[in-house]
């Protein structure tokens, strides 16, 4: 009986510890993901027009805020167009 009750004991203590391992994880990917999104919405309040100019401010905008958080770049949505 004893035994039984401290295997479940020792079970349950290791998934805890699992559990927020995961949600740490968790945690912080949501963290970073919310910080890339609000680099996005700064860089295009701040250049708003959709002309060659404006796109090419805007993504070095993007660009700039994410290297100063130290996150990842973007990838683009489309490939480059052939010239």
């Amino acid at each position: 009986m004893k035994q039984t009750i401290l295997s479940l004991l020792a079970a349950l203590a290791l998934a805890i510890g699992t559990a927020e391992a995961a949600t740490q994880q968790g945690t912080t990917a949501v963290a970073k993901w919310k910080t890339m999104d609000k680099c996005a919405k700064q860089a295009q309040t701040a250049y708003p027009d959709f002309n060659a100019d404006s796109n090419a401010k805007r993504d070095a905008a993007l660009q700039n805020c994410l290297n100063a958080n130290n996150l990842p770049p973007r990838e683009p949505l489309a490939p480059p167009q052939p010239r």
